[in-house]
């Protein structure tokens, strides 16, 4: 019987963590581990949990899963999320290319051919986002993410506010009524203000408002579902089923688990199920690697209640390497129009670059995200 013989963990720039997980037979598989400016501590976590499935079955992947998210006493969060992630897609990876199958045959077959794609084009300086809206327009793309604002103080000014209104006024005059733009508060807004910008920026259409709230206000989103008719998503910071429920029982319209953080491919393809019942859609978080996108389309190709998916090419962390540096063929992950077409490969789909990988890992990484402060020298949300 062939077992897990190995399990490598690559930190690469610019802040992606990547796992290889080879069998006793030399079949190899790929994940992504990536956790942004805690990569180095998931890396520890996924030599842990190797410890209990090195010389095991490789194909008994939900097993594995449970053993990985449940075996511990202390359990979930962020950390042991990730390293699940990382590990779960590998071992996917795995398994479709012993049967020489894309992931998404697995998880029961395809249910459209291509996915819809949108692009990240900043936000945080009003005058940019006309430029940046139409770059993204002339390449093809037919979405567009923003970020409502920069730093916002506790009771946002009425200066603020007009700049959130000013920001998405732009794009939607570059964008047309025909392509749509997502308006990203990025939990840097407090459940008051969350509710009073809402309905200013109801007239310009947005695609959705993502994450108004940090998530552990998530008990206060259904306030900010109730102040507008504009569809709210969150997600990026919740790591499984129990803690989506609350949310889509709140009324949340996307539902944004990041298939690097929330137990991979295994758990979000449950999280998508969970979505369904209450009539929401799946939009994976995805300002990672080509393993994380990889993996968010596996899902997406087989989840019948999918939205749209999230990609970084170009995007501004990318400092030091690009989302297809290490992927061997980048036609895949080509994008036609705003979508990418189905992926046929086995597996995951991508073929990594492992040369890349390793000579990458040898100068490795330590991303950390800014700390914001307000005027009076108190910490702000990022």
């Amino acid at each position: 019987m062939e077992t897990i013989a190995r399990v490598e963990t690559f930190l690469v720039a610019p802040r992606w963590l990547f796992v290889r997980i080879e069998t006793s037979g030399g079949l190899v598989g790929w994940g992504e581990a990536s956790c942004e400016g805690r990569s180095e501590t998931v890396r520890t976590a996924v030599h842990q949990l190797a410890e209990l499935i090195v010389g095991q079955d490789p194909f008994r992947i939900e097993d594995h899963w449970q053993v990985m998210a449940k075996g511990s006493f202390y359990r979930h969060g962020i950390i042991l999320g990730s390293a699940v992630a990382g590990i779960d897609q590998a071992l996917w990876d795995l398994l479709g290319k012993s049967l020489g199958v894309p992931v998404h045959v697995l998880l029961g077959g395809p249910v459209r051919d291509r996915i819809r794609v949108y692009a990240w084009v900043g936000g945080d300086e009003p005058d940019e986002v006309a430029d940046q809206v139409s770059a993204q327009v002339e390449a093809g793309m037919t979405a567009v993410k923003m970020n409502a604002s920069g730093r916002m103080a506790p009771v946002a000014t009425r200066a603020a506010l007009a700049g959130v209104e000013r920001r998405v006024a732009a794009a939607r005059e570059v964008l047309g009524d025909d392509r749509d733009v997502a308006v990203d508060l990025h939990g840097r807004f407090t459940l008051a203000d969350a509710r009073r910008v809402a309905p200013i920026i109801e007239p310009y259409h947005p695609f959705f408002i993502e994450e108004p709230l940090v998530p552990e206000n998530s008990h206060l989103i259904g306030q900010v579902v109730q102040s507008t008719t504009v569809p709210i998503s969150t997600g990026e910071r919740l790591y499984n089923r129990q803690e989506f429920l609350p949310v889509l029982q709140a009324g949340v319209a996307v539902v944004q688990p990041d298939l690097s953080h929330a137990g991979g491919i295994s758990e979000v393809r449950r999280i998508a199920s969970l979505a369904e019942t209450f009539d929401a859609h799946l939009a994976p978080h995805c300002p990672l690697g080509p393993l994380a996108l990889a993996s968010s389309l596996q899902v997406g190709f087989a989840a019948p209640n999918h939205l749209i998916q999230e990609q970084s090419i170009g995007i501004h962390y990318n400092e030091g390497a690009e989302v297809l540096d290490y992927v061997a063929d980048t036609a895949p992950l080509a994008f036609v129009d705003g979508h990418v077409e189905r992926l046929m490969g086995p597996g995951l789909g991508v073929d990594i670059d492992e040369d890349a990988v390793r000579a990458a890992d040898k100068r490795g990484h330590a991303w950390r995200n800014p700390v914001w402060r307000h005027t009076d020298g108190s910490f702000a949300e990022w």
